[in-house]
């Protein structure tokens, strides 16, 4: 089940400190998401191989996309290793069969 994940070039500007993968981890997944200015949408995609995908937006915010019908626990595990894999922290390996792909943005 791949996820596609792009990763920042900074982070956004609300940020003061870098994350560690602990707050990462840890933090209320609501929280992180307000703080690092990520909107979360549900995607029109319904199959179950897709997981979800990232977009860095220009001016830093990030954009999940998420399958719907997706299990919330499945949901929040996603989002942590997206957001992490976004701001370029260091995180622990998602479980088989995940797994995190990054497709680099043509420039124009």
């Amino acid at each position: 089940m791949p996820t596609v994940a792009a990763t920042c070039p900074t982070p956004p500007a609300t940020s003061t400190t870098p994350p560690t993968v602990d707050r990462l981890l840890d933090a209320p997944l609501d929280e992180l998401l307000a703080e690092f200015q990520v909107d979360v949408v549900t995607s029109s995609i319904t199959d179950p191989t897709f997981t979800g995908g990232t977009y860095v937006r220009r001016d830093g915010s990030i954009l999940f996309a998420m399958r719907r019908g997706q299990p919330e626990a499945e949901r929040e595990m996603l989002a942590r290793a997206m957001l992490g894999a976004a701001l370029r922290v260091s995180m622990p390996a998602l479980p088989e069969p995940y797994q995190l792909t990054e497709v680099a943005a043509q420039r124009s």
